[in-house]
């Protein structure tokens, strides 16, 4: 699945990856999503409310700052190393059980990309299925 991002923010991708699910097949087993970036990731969070998600773009502001003084590697500008370090703090891969035909998930969860860095970019997330 290919995600265009318009910068830096969460990307809900739950609808699309629930039509995946049902898309399939399958009504049991286990979704699998994997990220192929060093510089975006994914992540399951709360859908209901939009603070939460600001909240959280907010601390990854505080714990990696864009200051390029801090850091080595910048090749891609100065959102290249914070991007790299907000992705070790989050995940390339989730896995999520899948029952009745749909990924398991609680009331107010939705499963988002994670755009890391400031410029737009395509973004690649693998998904596969294995059940019955």
């Amino acid at each position: 699945m290919e995600i265009g991002t318009s910068g830096r923010g969460f990307f809900e991708l739950t609808d699309s990856i629930t039509a995946f699910v049902t898309a399939s097949g399958l009504k049991e087993g286990v979704l699998t999503l994997f990220c192929r970036h060093t510089s975006a990731s994914l992540t399951i969070q709360e859908n209901a409310s939009p603070e939460v998600l600001d909240d959280l773009l907010d601390w990854f502001d505080r714990l990696a700052p864009e200051a390029p003084e801090r850091y080595r590697h910048g090749i891609e500008g100065p959102d290249d190393m914070p991007a790299h370090l907000r992705t070790v703090l989050t995940a390339s891969t989730l896995s999520i059980p899948v029952v009745d035909a749909r990924p398991v998930l609680g009331t107010w969860q939705g499963i988002y990309l994670i755009e890391h860095r400031s410029a737009p970019h395509v973004r690649q997330v693998v998904l596969h299925m294995m059940g019955v």
